[in-house]
């Protein structure tokens, strides 16, 4: 049996605003229908933002549990968490940010 990860889904109360930060963020395209937003961008499996009207933000780190989290690598770090706060992301601690969502998600060094 051959296994591959297809897509990350993320919940959104906001769809715009969580679609548009991952869009500026990774770049890529993005295909849009009334409830989800499909992101393409290279290096990345599919991201797809889904409308979730009850979605609260998790709180890190402590707090409800997370769920799950993208640990994305870059060859600039510095870049990256400027790229990552430019496009709408804050920083929680050390290398953790949060999507407009409230998602967590960590910059590591290539």
């Amino acid at each position: 049996m051959s296994l591959k990860l297809g897509a990350v889904i993320i919940d959104a109360a906001a769809l715009e605003e969580e679609s548009t930060f991952w869009h500026q963020f990774l770049g890529g395209s993005v295909a849009a229908t009334e409830t989800h937003h499909f992101l393409s961008a290279e290096g990345f499996p599919t991201l797809v933002i889904q409308h979730a009207a009850g979605q609260a933000p998790p709180e890190w780190p402590d707090g409800a549990s997370q769920q799950v989290h993208l640990d994305i690598t870059a060859a600039d770090l510095a870049a990256a968490e400027s790229r990552a706060v430019e496009a709408g992301a804050r920083q929680l601690s050390g290398h953790v940010y949060a999507s407009p969502a409230g998602h967590p998600f960590c910059l590591r060094q290539a």
